[in-house]
Order: structure tokens, then C-alpha cells, then sequence
């Protein structure tokens, strides 16, 4: 089991009750967490004002956050009923990656809810979106919300790569069904597994290759040792036979597919990048990200490598 006893939520700027906020307090109820609830504001006329003037300006900044804060206290009255430990700050600061990072890292958060920031392809070609950053960077959990129509989900896809040498992922396979049993069992929803098989990682690339493109015998060789490794991780987390899945294809897509067909409340998968040349490439878990609807959760491996 993987503790989850400080659970972050990145608000968004806008004064918005969002699907993250749902997703937030059920999980941190299921796990008895303490939640935390940081938005970060930043209004650059005001800067520009402050450059005239630096005492109206910090007036008027005080009073814009404060209602903000406000806001946010509201929230938390309806957390604090349903019985949450919560609490609550707005920081002024713009939300780009490094004072989100700085914020997680004081924190010692254990999970990272955020809403995913929905960007089009034409915007992700010149920039990358915070989201994305973090799936590289952040070394807590990271959850995405898409959407909480089951606040507390009910249906969890632990996706696992067994393309890898485990030694080459630093136990990622097993944090990802750590914290997708511990997800399962606290909220008392069904956990499957998916490995998506005829693809190996050969040699010292960092590329999935098809098995179907090496030697016969080194190809079976592969799908065999797939196997008997799904079928252990299988065993040893309890997961039942009709939830076990294993399909073929681009594992991106058929993860995608998958969930979306299955209705997947959460999708768990594991993410690391090991050198420049894998953050400049990507993840599977960012391809996930652009063309799911389902909520995604990120583990890195422990200790998190860069």
C-alpha cells in the first residue's frame, strides 16, 4: 500500500469550483489525508500599476487576493462539514512550473490533484503546457482530472510496461499497482490491470520496439518472460482473472481506447525519463493525456530519477 496522508490541490486561478476540487476532498475522505488547497494569482496590470505607485499597488493586490481567500473559505466550509482536515492559500505568483514545484516540495506533498489544462495541438507545438512539465518534474503522485462524475472513482485501470527490464523502469511496475490497489481499496472500487504486450525495449535504446520485428525465437523468448511477469503482479496484488487484460498495438492508443470504452474513472500509469533525448521524444503518459477523456494518476519510480 502506498500512504497518501498529504494530498495537494493546485486551484485554478479563476474563482471556479472544479472537478479536481470533487475528486480532492472524496480521495482525501477515503484516506483520512490532510488537503491543502494553494491557488496561484497573478495579475500583471497590477505589476505594471505598482511601478507609479508601490503602495496602491500593494492595496490593491491585497484586496484582490483576500477575495480570493474568501472564496477559497467558502470551499472549505462544505469540506470541513463532510468532516476533511483543510486549509487554504493564495499565493501571488504566476502558476508556471517552478513555483508550482516550490510549493510541492515545502508542502511534502504525497498527491498532486490538479485539472487537466486542455491546449490545442497548434499551442502544444510552440509551448509546453504546465501539465505536461509536470508529468516530467513533479516528484510527487500527480493526479489529472478531467472529470468527477464519480467524485470517488469506482473503476480503476492500473496500466503497467513490461516492454522494460524492471531494472531499467527502477520498480515503476510495482509503484503503479502500489498506488492503484491503495486507490482501489480505500474507495472500494474495481481495480484492472492492463499490459499492453508484443513490445519490448532491446539493446541499450530507449525505444519500444515491435516483438514481431525480432528473431522468432527472441521474440517468443520476450512475450513468454511478459507473461510470467504480468501473471506474478497479477497474483500478488489480488487482481481477479476477468480484470486482467492484455491487448496488442501502440500502447498509447490502445491505453486511450481502452479506458475510454471501459469508462475508467482513473487511469494509473508510470512515467521516467531517463535522458534528454526521452524529454524531447515524450512519454506514453503524455500521449495518454492528449487523447483520453479519463482522469489520469502518475507515479514516478522511488526514489524519483531524473
Amino acid at each position: 500500500m502506498l500512504p497518501l496522508k498529504r494530498i495537494l490541490l493546485i486551484a485554478p486561478s479563476e474563482m471556479t469550483r472544479t472537478p479536481a476540487f470533487d475528486r480532492a476532498q472524496a480521495l482525501a475522505i477515503a484516506t483520512g489525508a490532510l488537503l491543502h488547497i494553494v491557488a496561484f494569482d497573478y495579475v500583471a496590470s497590477l505589476e505594471v500599476a505598482g511601478l507609479f505607485d508601490h503602495d496602491a499597488m500593494a492595496r490593491a493586490r491585497e484586496g484582490y487576493l483576500q477575495v480570493h481567500r474568501h472564496w477559497l473559505e467558502q470551499q472549505m466550509r462544505v469540506q470541513r462539514r463532510a468532516g476533511l482536515a483543510v486549509s487554504c492559500e493564495v499565493v501571488w505568483a504566476k502558476p508556471n512550473l517552478a513555483h508550482v514545484l516550490a510549493y510541492v516540495n515545502d508542502f511534502h506533498a504525497d498527491l498532486v490533484i490538479k485539472d487537466v489544462q486542455h491546449v490545442s495541438a497548434l499551442d502544444r507545438t510552440f509551448h509546453q503546457p504546465l501539465d505536461w512539465l509536470l508529468l516530467r518534474d513533479c516528484p510527487a503522485c500527480l493526479h489529472l482530472v478531467t472529470d468527477a462524475r464519480h467524485p470517488k472513482p469506482l473503476k480503476v485501470l492500473a496500466a503497467i510496461d513490461l516492454s522494460h527490464l524492471e531494472e531499467l523502469t527502477y520498480g515503476l511496475n510495482e509503484r503503479v499497482l502500489e498506488l492503484a490497489s491503495t486507490l482501489a481499496h480505500v474507495c472500494d472500487a474495481h481495480l484492472h490491470l492492463l499490459n499492453v504486450s508484443n513490445w519490448s525495449v532491446v539493446g541499450d535504446t530507449p525505444t519500444s520496439v515491435p516483438t514481431q520485428s525480432l528473431d522468432s525465437s527472441l521474440g517468443e523468448a520476450v512475450n513468454d518472460a511478459q507473461v510470467e511477469a504480468f501473471d506474478v503482479l497479477a497474483e500478488r496484488y489480488g487482481v481477479e482473472q476477468e480484470r486482467q487484460h492484455v491487448l496488442t498495438g501502440i500502447p498509447h492508443k490502445v491505453i486511450s481506447l481502452f479506458a475510454r470504452r471501459n469508462a475508467f474513472d482513473v487511469v494509473v500509469l508510470g512515467t521516467v525519463y531517463r535522458d534528454k533525448l526521452d524529454r524531447l521524444i515524450g512519454s506514453t503518459a503524455e500521449s495518454v493525456l492528449n487523447r483520453t477523456s479519463c482522469s489520469l494518476m502518475i507515479v514516478k519510480p522511488s526514489p524519483w530519477v531524473d
